[in-house]
C-alpha cells in the first residue's frame, strides 16, 4: 500500500506541480504581449489566458499531492519527523501564495489586457508576479530536496 501511495504522491506532483511551474513561468511573457499592443490577432492573450486555466485547474489537481503524501507518511511513520513537517510547511506557503497571489495577480494581468491594453501598467504587476512565481518555484525545488535527502533516512543516501 505504501507504494501505491507514494506512486500517486509522486505523479501527482510531477503533473500537476510540474504543469503550475511551467505555466506560470511562462504566463508574464504572453500577459505583456497582450497589454503592449503587440498582439494583433490576439494570439498571445489566448495563450495568456489559457496558461492561467492549466495554473488554476492544476491547483486543484495538486491538491492531491498533500494528501498522497500524508497518507504515506503516515504509512510510514514519518509524520512527526522533521523534514516532513518542513515539507508540510513549505508545501502550505507554496499553496498559499499560489491562491492568495499568483493565481489572482495573473487574473488582473488578463483583465487589464482586456479592458485598456497598455503594456506601461501591466508591466510593474508582471514583474511581480514573475518574482513570486520564482518564489513558488523555489519553495517546490526545496520540498524535492527535503524528499529527496531526507535527514535521517536510512536510504543511505
Amino acid at each position: 500500500m505504501t507504494k501505491l501511495l507514494l506512486s500517486i504522491h509522486v505523479l501527482a506532483a510531477i503533473l500537476a506541480v510540474g504543469s503550475i511551474t511551467v505555466a506560470a513561468s511562462m504566463f508574464p511573457r504572453f500577459a505583456l504581449q497582450a497589454s503592449g499592443g503587440e498582439d494583433p490577432g490576439g494570439r498571445a492573450a489566448g495563450i495568456a489566458a489559457l496558461l492561467h486555466r492549466i495554473c488554476r485547474g492544476y491547483a486543484i489537481a495538486g491538491l492531491a499531492v498533500p494528501v498522497f503524501g500524508i497518507a504515506t507518511g503516515a504509512q510510514l511513520g514519518v509524520l512527526t519527523d522533521a523534514w516532513l513537517i518542513a515539507s508540510l510547511l513549505l508545501t502550505a506557503i507554496a499553496a498559499a501564495l499560489l491562491a492568495l497571489a499568483i493565481l489572482p495577480a495573473q487574473q488582473r494581468l488578463l483583465t487589464s489586457a482586456q479592458e485598456s491594453p497598455a503594456e506601461g501598467a501591466a508591466r510593474p504587476v508582471a514583474a511581480r508576479l514573475t518574482m513570486l512565481t520564482g518564489i513558488f518555484n523555489v519553495l517546490w525545488a526545496v520540498v524535492v530536496v527535503l524528499m529527496i535527502v531526507r535527514p535521517g533516512s536510512t536510504t543511505g543516501a
